[in-house]
């Protein structure tokens, strides 16, 4: 078996992939390896290169529709339903480490095709019905193709978590042409967010084995979260109404003879029609 300080030198980013190639060769205390299997690291660790950078790439292209679907709510609907967002691409070594424990084959087309998390973008809105409608203003958009949604927001886990999860795939345009690539997106409210951020400290603190007087908390926790979610949701519509127009930012103030000529001259035939 290939330990972990393996993976590390086959796609590490060292500042001289060739040395830390030599030191593999060199050390006959990882294993002892064939060419074969050497020139197969070797392979490995400069293709992962490129795979990594896709990923990213593709993450930089979501959050750059994010940031215009931002400014979008913000400028022309005087509301913007996005708190916040978070974004991760998974190290190679993590990603290999997956691959051996689901029994993956190895090779980058079957990676892609079967790890989907490797990279994510979380959007943390504002409130429940603003999950839908980010994940419908992303999805609807000619280059983005939705592969599959989980909703555990209508459908919570049995430990109370909440979040709206879809599967993504963007095409990132490189000189040799398009790539496409898996995006995990996950919409979730700030009282969702808050919850599972807690879970997971709480998770990893037990080793995964929570005590099921903390489970059962911190469902209850989660039933709270989600009733505070309901309530504030409420009482933004009684006070703003259902579109959820705050009028954040005034408009510019125009000179009353500039809208008093913009208007006689929209009485007049527009020539390009």
């Amino acid at each position: 078996m290939i330990g972990k300080d393996v993976l590390e030198v086959i796609v590490g980013g060292a500042a001289d992939p060739e040395h830390r190639a030599g030191e593999l060769v060199a050390s006959a205390e990882v294993v002892s390896l064939d060419a074969e299997r050497i020139e197969f690291f070797r392979r490995m660790r400069d293709d992962f290169n490129r795979f990594e950078m896709e990923y990213r790439w593709a993450v930089q292209e979501i959050l750059t529709k994010v940031s215009i679907l931002r400014e979008e709510f913000l400028q022309l609907h005087r509301y913007n339903p996005i708190e916040h967002v978070n974004s991760r691409v998974k190290t190679p070594v993590s990603i290999l480490e997956k691959v051996a424990r689901r029994g993956v084959h190895p090779s980058l087309p079957s990676i892609r095709r079967h790890i989907t998390d490797i990279a994510g973008v979380r959007i943390t809105c504002s409130f429940r019905a603003d999950t839908y409608r980010v994940l419908e203003a992303l999805t609807s958009q000619d280059d983005v193709r939705l592969i599959q949604v989980k909703d555990y927001i209508a459908n919570p886990k049995a430990n109370g978590y909440q979040s709206l999860h879809a599967i993504v795939e963007i095409p990132v345009f490189l000189s040799t042409g398009p790539v496409p690539v898996i995006v995990e997106l996950q919409l979730r409210t700030i009282a969702m967010d808050f919850w599972a951020s807690l879970e997971h400290k709480i998770f990893y603190k037990y080793d995964r084995e929570v005590p099921e007087d903390l489970r059962a908390d911190l469902k209850q926790a989660a039933d709270a979260a989600e009733q505070l979610d309901l309530q504030m949701e409420q009482l933004h519509h009684e006070v703003h109404g259902a579109a959820g127009r705050t009028d954040l930012q005034p408009g510019p103030e125009l000179d009353p003879d500039l809208l008093q000529r913009l208007w006689q001259l929209s009485l007049q035939a527009d020539p390009s029609t």
